[in-house]
């Protein structure tokens, strides 16, 4: 077990930090195998119901894989590389292989989320960040580009505009530009990010578990198919649910008080 990822539950929520702030929280080998146990018992441990990931310190997120460390083994490895990679993805695997864990994972951004920080943030599925947060895919200045996600869900979150932008140029978007294109949902003061992802747990755990589950499962299983196919999915997966019995409870809650706040 490593400290340079923290890992604890309270309640129903898991907290994961990224824990390297005098290397802006970049990932290397003991990092990524550490994520990978903690997203597999996050998503078998029954109590747990969501995540919120962050990164120690004021500067960083993640500022993606550790040059140092993580990338020299790789050059030299030829075209099988990337057969071999399919399985496990980046950051414990969340990118590519863990992706489809139904539990919302939550990304409080605090600094810079660069390269496979950006990939690590994209794969989460509600992120808020710091005033000052900048975004960016800096793979490019090292003649590399994503390959966990990174490309993949900037296009399907903010479009082939931005993604383009980013990833040809390699310069980064602050905070509010990643709001305008949808990447972020909200912008925070530094002192206000946690709580505000715990506002987003909150609103979260109010909701029935079953149900939220099965709307993150049907929207990531639509994206990308055509319409015909997503409306069958969403049919096939939104009546399904119906044999919760949580639907029964819920109802007669609600008829007789009217919705929680």
């Amino acid at each position: 077990m490593t400290d340079k990822v923290l890992y604890e539950k309270r309640g129903p929520i898991a907290y994961v930090t990224l824990n390297r702030p005098d290397k802006l929280n970049a990932i290397d080998p003991d990092v990524n195998e550490r994520l990978r146990e903690i997203w597999t018992d996050f998503r078998d441990d029954d109590e747990l119901r969501l995540a919120i990931l962050t990164g120690s310190g004021d500067k960083a997120f993640c500022a993606g894989a550790d040059l140092s460390t993580m990338v020299g083994h790789w050059t030299g490895a030829g075209p099988g590389l990337g057969r071999d990679a399919l399985p496990n993805g980046f950051a414990g695997g969340i990118t590519r292989g863990l992706h489809r864990t139904k539990k919302p994972v939550i990304a409080a951004l605090n600094g810079y989320v660069i390269g496979g920080g950006l990939e690590l943030a994209l794969a989460c599925d509600i992120r808020v960040a710091v005033d000052h947060a900048m975004f960016g895919s800096f793979e490019l200045r090292r003649g590399m580009h994503p390959a966990d996600g990174g490309i993949v869900r900037l296009v399907n979150i903010c479009g082939a505009g931005i993604a383009l932008e980013l990833e040809l140029t390699g310069e980064p978007i602050d905070a509010q530009r990643a709001l305008q294109c949808n990447l972020i949902s909200k912008v925070v003061s530094p002192e206000d990010l946690m709580e505000t992802a715990e506002w987003y747990a909150e609103k979260i755990l109010r909701n029935p578990q079953k149900g939220v589950e099965s709307a993150k499962d049907t929207i990531l299983e639509v994206i990308g198919r055509p319409l015909e196919d997503q409306l069958r999915i969403e049919a096939l997966y939104g009546y399904s649910i119906f044999g919760n019995p949580e639907i029964d409870e819920e109802r007669a809650r609600f008829l007789a008080e009217g919705d929680p706040a």
